[in-house]
């Protein structure tokens, strides 16, 4: 690093360099710290006024100077014609586009506080990276070009950032050099963003007039070029700003237990992240959603020293009783502890380039917890850059890349929750993609649906054990599976016709059959089948809790689907047989004359021509229509199953 201790500057910059964190962290701790991020429309100066901060710091890194030196077209005298976003965007790919693609993230300090800036794209395309940046920030500074006023992206940002829960907002009117400094261009940039978030909810901002490139109003204000200004610099308003931690302290205590720590015979502690609230040795606890109560023993802290414990701190917690607690638990104060639901309604930002899938099966991460949830079809879609009446209500089916709605959804079991507006780690989750791990959508808890606190299990005498036991036989799920024409209902037929003669109690339930009652409301969409499947699955799941074996035929084009009713039965109770029959073959048949309709375009979302097909990738049975009989296709599906006990 260069740098010059006669000449202490007035803050200092740390690159995000891991073998600094922990001497920057020791240095700092007793300063609050502040998370922002900086948002706006492309070229708007985001990693420009990052670069300046970094630059103007005299703690740049060596290396990094002489690289920035090294890449900028145009060096002049002292520095001013530096690229300073270079300093920021890193990837290869943005230096290429000009643009800042991925979540770029800088500590700095003053001598009132610490930082961390997350710099986030500016172009729609990567809105998505603006929302993570977003999630963690106190405070965003949105950049306006004072050439271009207010864009549709700076809308767009505006409206996520107050989505997301940020309450405090810098409106950074940027390149005032290239505008002469003109104070009315600044004035009437202002009075139009003003309208603007007025009509969104924004009760507040404070309007800056700076150079990201000149370094007016950065650290220090009025500039000698902006004597009209009376504001605060830049740099002061983020030391004054209220940290969200302190407010987090006043609200009640509430820490998701991320891991069990239980080093030997003698010690079982609770860790994790306190997420609101103090806790010390002595209080009344209670585990949710249990509900179990006891007493905090002791606390160990990140450094190792007992006592009181504050919001923002990552503890470990020993309780006075061995009561049931594991990861995804909440450890809460006992006078006020948390809900805990299965249904919600939910505002989503979508964050993948494939739509959502009502009705499909999710992960869904809500502080420490992980649960399969589903969402429904939006009850309406967020239009954000309306102009003139911003957050208008859209008709919608699903939502795409970076749409926003609001929609219910149901997760598998009960989790812990607060509504987002009380607290963003209990009401914040993303949602995951099964097959692929991706993150697909992060979205807002509202509020529990008032259906969910209505409806119990009610518990019944005679168990499913009981039930099979009568039956003398044990419930399967018999889940057919191919392309229209391969077979599936012949060969279940054969096969339920097998299992009668050796008196094995069954049930059917055909793809068609079902949609004549069960499903008759129902078309063909892809949300439409994932839902044909969910109503199917649970029908099945509530046949072989009566103790039947259960055969159902269906296409079921998608593996999220199966693996989803899958997931619904017991270990071992869900088989899958896949009715192997080539497309041709299957279209050659065409006993329905569907293939004939889909091909003349007369049948929409036809499975194998306009609709994909997902063959399953591990089968418990495999049966191949081309080379087998039906006959013994179902005398070796059955000897497959056997013992039915």
């Amino acid at each position: 690093m260069t740098h010059d201790a006669s000449t202490e500057p007035a803050y200092r910059v740390d690159s995000l360099v891991a073998e600094d964190i922990d001497a920057y962290l020791e240095q700092h701790q007793n300063k609050g710290l502040l998370r922002f991020i900086t948002c706006g429309s492309v070229d708007d100066g985001k990693s420009t006024l990052i670069g300046r901060l970094l630059y103007d710091s005299k703690m740049i890194f060596e290396d990094q100077l002489a690289s920035l030196e090294s890449d900028s077209k145009r060096v002049g005298t002292q520095g001013q014609e530096l690229d300073f976003a270079l300093l920021v965007d890193g990837l290869a790919a943005e230096r290429e586009q000009g643009i800042t693609i991925d979540v770029a993230y800088r500590f700095f300090a003053t001598e009132k506080r610490k930082f961390i800036v997350a710099d986030t794209p500016g172009h729609e395309q990567y809105t998505r990276n603006m929302v993570t940046g977003a999630s963690t920030a106190d405070l965003a500074v949105i950049l306006v070009d004072a050439r271009k006023g207010v864009l549709v992206q700076t809308r767009r940002h505006s409206y996520l950032a107050h989505l997301i829960g940020i309450r405090h907002l810098v409106l950074a009117v940027n390149k005032m050099d290239l505008v002469d400094y003109d104070r009315e261009t600044f004035d009437n940039i202002v009075a139009d963003y003003r309208a603007f978030a007025e009509e969104i909810g924004i009760e507040e901002f404070t309007a800056i007039p700076i150079s990201g490139f000149k370094g007016d109003n950065i650290t220090s204000a009025p500039s000698p070029n902006t004597p009209w200004y009376e504001g605060p610099s830049l740099v002061e308003r983020l030391e004054t700003v209220e940290v969200a931690g302190t407010a987090a302290q006043a609200r009640s205590f509430r820490m998701p237990v991320q891991w069990v720590n239980r080093p030997n015979l003698d010690f079982r502690g609770f860790s994790g992240l306190i997420a609101s609230g103090t806790v010390k040795p002595g209080d009344t606890v209670r585990v949710v959603p249990s509900g179990k109560t006891s007493t905090i023993k002791s606390i160990v802290t990140f450094d190792g020293e007992p006592g009181e414990a504050v919001a923002g701190q990552s503890v470990t917690l020993t309780l006075t009783d061995e009561i049931d607690c594991s990861r995804g638990d909440v450890i809460a104060a006992a006078g006020d502890p948390p809900q805990a639901s299965d249904q919600f309604e939910a505002t989503i930002v979508w964050m993948s380039d494939e739509a959502l899938k009502p009705g499909r099966g999710y992960w869904l991460k809500l502080a420490t917890q992980t649960v399969t949830a589903t969402v429904q079809e939006p009850k309406y879609e967020i239009n954000v850059n309306a102009v003139g009446s911003p957050g208008e209500h859209l008709a919608a089916r699903t939502l795409g890349l970076n749409a926003i709605g609001v929609a219910e959804l149901r997760t598998e079991r009960p989790i812990v929750f607060e509504p987002y507006d009380d607290s963003r780690a209990l009401g914040g989750f993303i949602l995951i993609d099964k097959m692929t791990n991706a993150t697909v959508g992060a979205g807002m808890l509202h509020f529990s649906l008032r259906r969910a606190e209505n409806v119990h299990w009610q518990p019944t005498t005679i168990t499913r054990e009981e039930h099979a036991g009568l039956k003398n036989q044990r419930p399967r799920v018999l889940w057919f599976t191919g392309l229209s024409g391969s077979g599936k209902s012949t060969i279940a037929n054969a096969v339920e016709q097998k299992l009668n003669l050796m008196n094995r109690h069954t049930f059917l339930l055909d793809g068609d059959n079902v949609r004549h009652g069960l499903n008759r409301d129902l078309g063909f969409t892809e949300a439409d089948r994932i839902e044909n499947i969910r109503r199917v699955g649970e029908v099945a799941r509530l046949m072989t809790d009566a103790g039947l074996i259960v055969l159902t035929a269906f296409i079921s084009p998608f593996r999220a689907e199966r693996r989803m009713v899958r997931e619904m039965m017991d270990e071992g109770e869900f088989i899958e047989i896949f009715v192997d029959t080539p497309l041709d073959v299957a279209e050659a048949r065409d006993v329905k004359g569907l293939y004939k309709k889909a091909r003349a375009g007369e049948l929409k979302n036809f499975t194998g021509i306009d609709s994909p097909y997902e063959e399953p990738e591990n089968a418990e049975i495999r049966v191949n229509t081309v080379d087998m009989t039906v006959e013994e296709a179902a005398d070796y599906i059955v000897s497959r199953i056997l013992p039915l006990k």
